[in-house]
């Protein structure tokens, strides 16, 4: 039986399809969040307005959008599997966005969480290296 060829992701359709953020109750524990605790499910547009507000030249970890998107929600933890997915989902944009002819500053700064050693940039259509080199054209941004 022959394998069926997948289509390529459209990550625009993702991006612009999810439900929209929500609070769910944990009756299990689920991806290091013990059950009992509230867990807000995000969605990409709420990743990518987090990311559009931090400045130029400037970072944050995953840990702490996920805190503070979370405390925001008023949940005490963010899911960190749809998180990792998310960020994904609008940094593939933001790169189609870019090829298209789109400028640094007119696209999602996804690099401004996304560092080049993480998880998610490992499975980025531009690989570790454009992460890269995107952090150092924003920091000269910040610098110029």
């Amino acid at each position: 039986m022959a394998v069926k060829p997948r289509k390529p992701t459209d990550w625009r359709k993702r991006f612009d399809a999810p439900k929209a953020p929500h609070v769910v109750m944990l009756h299990a524990d689920f991806a290091g969040v013990k059950a009992g605790n509230t867990m807000l499910i995000s969605s990409p547009g709420e990743i990518a307005n987090y990311l559009a507000r931090i400045p130029h030249g400037e970072t944050r970890t995953v840990d702490r959008l996920r805190n503070e998107l979370a405390r925001k929600a008023g949940a005490n933890s963010m899911c960190p599997v749809t998180t990792a997915i998310y960020l994904r989902v609008v940094a593939e944009v933001t790169l189609a966005d870019l090829a298209a002819g789109k400028q640094l500053d007119q696209v999602v700064p996804f690099w401004r969480v996304v560092t080049p050693d993480s998880k998610v940039a490992k499975k980025l259509s531009c690989g570790p290296d454009h992460v890269a080199h995107l952090i150092a054209l924003d920091q000269g941004q910040a610098a110029g």
